[in-house]
């Protein structure tokens, strides 16, 4: 995944660090290209938790106190060292953020690639358009100074526009944290506006805001209110755009919006769009986090379509 460029996009000029899995062998927590951001009092993302992440954070804090820049391999087997019994092996980079070294951001975009090299006191990156990514090993020697790495940049978040800040919305927002998922989230009514990260307005400004959305977001609508979810859903599906539209729901209320979508012009082809019920099917259960695991396991679904 991109997270940990955006990440580094957003720091500003905290100090921080960026630990990086190389390689793995055997078993391993988290495989290469998973990385964790630390700072003096904060930690962005995971390698896996426990032992193994617990002392890369520390090397990483204590990385702080060294020139912007500064850089080391550390090789972790999982055993007794560590007190784990996954017996694998990880290879890790901890580096002190340079903030004057990250320039590469700004060409950073899926479909490209990075290369990240060993220089003296110094990581250095560059984004180009192709080339066959590298396999680090996780034994033998350690890298050192001119060793290069190369890999994919990873897709971007998919954005999904979720309406509704009820029981299930919240669900879905708590358990979209550390997915590949870009939320835009909204509601219409006031005493909504505390909960974090959600946008109040009123009902002419929520279905207009989807004309604003990307052509690939997902349109997720499970609002307090049915005419809402209907101007919504209608709105979603008169976009001319290939997007996912889910619709939480009974059958009843299926039947009913579909006779009246198709009474308000919306053709078969455009209906095919509609998921209704939202949620991969076969999963049973109506509490909040239940149907919200469900819903977001359907949008993960959406990167192999």
């Amino acid at each position: 995944m991109s997270q940990w460029i955006g990440w580094l996009r957003r720091l500003g000029d905290e100090p921080a660090a960026l630990v990086s899995v190389l390689a793995t062998e055997g078993s391993a927590p988290r495989g290469a290209g998973t990385r964790m951001l630390v700072t003096t009092d904060g930690q962005q993302g995971t390698i896996g938790g426990g032992a193994l992440e617990f002392r890369a954070a520390e090397q990483a804090r204590a990385m702080l106190d060294r020139a912007p820049g500064d850089w080391r391999v550390q090789d972790y087997p999982l055993g007794p060292l560590l007190g784990q019994c996954c017996g694998g092996r990880v290879r890790l980079l901890v580096e002190r953020i340079d903030p004057e070294a990250l320039g590469w951001l700004h060409d950073a975009e899926a479909g490209r690639m990075l290369e990240t090299r060993l220089a003296d006191d110094l990581v250095v990156r560059r984004i180009f358009e192709r080339e066959t990514a590298t396999r680090p090993s996780a034994r033998g020697p350690r890298p050192g100074v001119g060793t290069r790495f190369v890999e994919a940049v990873a897709e971007r978040p998919r954005p999904v526009y979720l309406f509704g800040a009820g029981h299930v919305g919240q669900a879905v927002a708590r358990h979209a944290a550390g997915l590949p998922l870009q939320l835009a989230w909204f509601d219409t009514r006031p005493e909504m506006a505390g909960i974090d990260g959600v946008t109040v307005m009123d009902e002419a400004a929520i279905t207009g805001c989807l004309s604003d959305a990307p052509d690939d977001a997902a349109v997720v609508i499970m609002t307090h209110d049915h005419p809402l979810d209907y101007e919504l859903t209608l709105a979603a599906l008169r976009r001319d755009r290939a997007g996912f539209v889910g619709l939480i729901g009974s059958d009843t209320k299926i039947a009913r919006f579909t006779s009246r979508l198709r009474a308000d012009g919306i053709g078969d082809a455009a209906l095919k769009r509609l998921t209704a019920p939202i949620g991969v099917p076969g999963v049973v259960g109506k509490e909040p986090d239940v149907i919200a695991i469900a819903v977001l396991a359907q949008l993960l679904q959406l990167r192999g379509a």
